[in-house]
């Protein structure tokens, strides 16, 4: 809306009123590009990036965020389109002494933190991560189009990251996967814009064993409603416990919350609590150093990306063959 073509796009107007009450109420400066941003002033001054963008555009994103002189930055998932673009951005930060913290809110979710307790309570059980997204059947093209990067890389990269960081997976250490072809549906569809085919899971269930004989289950549903559920099972199958994201105490929350921000996709209501946490804990490690417990690293994220290209061909070939 900065930019001379969106000055006349639809919604510009919108955008400049609520510019104006960014400036006037809160003092909060818009800028069309990252190298416009004024300098940090100040020896104890601290920048925090938040790169919440195009995952095409995350590496230059990035780049100009080390330039402006932020300390830190918080990047959404999945980082880049690639895993080669990703440790590129990495080693930059790294060699700029820049922390990258990864918007995986998942890693501090009270419900991923309760399905993990439980099952350390019940030696030998088998977890699964359950997430869900409210897309219809007919936008499911759409879906495909936008998120061209695939299921794995886009929507199940949150349940990856879960298995990077407290499951010891990588491509390094996966002894087997095995799709759940009941549950699993993989298809080609059209994109409703530019008329090509993309070829993605809309329903996909899978169990990661590790070669130190862990093992762990993922399922993603594009169509399944709104929620995120762990689930604790024994080994033959029978439930021990189960915990959801939104709870029913925060489902009591959420209708205060579309008060305060209507309009918003469903899934910023269900997620306000955690992206809370997250965001506090980041904030807090570049003002004062504290470490972020439990949010995953841009090495976090190298690692789940690799996980996501290892593990699609091996699901579509056992799911298409």
């Amino acid at each position: 809306y900065l930019s001379e073509a969106g000055k006349v796009a639809n919604g510009a107007t919108e955008f400049q009123t609520f510019q104006t009450t960014l400036e006037q109420q809160h003092k909060i400066s818009c800028y069309n590009t990252v190298d416009q941003v004024p300098s940090v002033t100040g020896e104890n001054t601290k920048r925090l990036g938040i790169i919440s963008a195009r995952t095409a555009d995350n590496p230059m994103l990035l780049k100009d965020c080390i330039g402006a002189g932020c300390h830190s930055v918080y990047l959404e998932k999945p980082g880049a389109p690639s895993v080669g673009e990703l440790e590129e951005m990495r080693d930059q930060a790294k060699k700029a002494g820049v922390t990258v913290l990864m918007g995986f809110n998942k890693n501090v979710a009270k419900y991923a933190t309760e399905t993990m307790k439980a099952a350390a309570a019940h030696p030998g059980s088998i977890v699964t991560f359950v997430h869900n997204n409210n897309y219809s059947k007919d936008d499911l093209g759409e879906c495909f189009e936008r998120n061209s990067e695939g299921m794995l890389k886009n929507m199940a990269i949150h349940e990856l990251a879960l298995l990077v960081t407290f499951y010891g997976v990588s491509t390094e250490t996966i002894a087997s996967v095995e799709a759940d072809k009941e549950y699993s549906s993989c298809q080609t569809i059209k994109g409703p814009f530019s008329g090509n085919d993309f070829t993605d899971f809309d329903k996909l269930k899978f169990t990661v064993t590790t070669k130190d004989g862990a093992k762990v289950s993922v399922a993603a549903d594009r169509c399944g409603g709104d929620d995120s559920v762990g689930i604790v099972e024994t080994s033959g199958g029978n439930e021990i416990a189960r915990f959801s994201m939104p709870d029913e105490e925060h489902l009591a929350k959420i209708p205060e919350l579309e008060k305060q921000q209507p309009g918003a996709a469903p899934y910023f209501y269900v997620q306000d609590p955690d992206y809370l946490t997250l965001k506090q804990r980041i904030a807090k490690n570049c003002v004062d150093g504290t470490p972020a417990e439990g949010v995953a690293s841009i090495e976090v994220a190298v690692e789940a990306l690799k996980v996501a290209e290892y593990l699609t061909p091996i699901l579509q070939e056992q799911l298409l063959s």
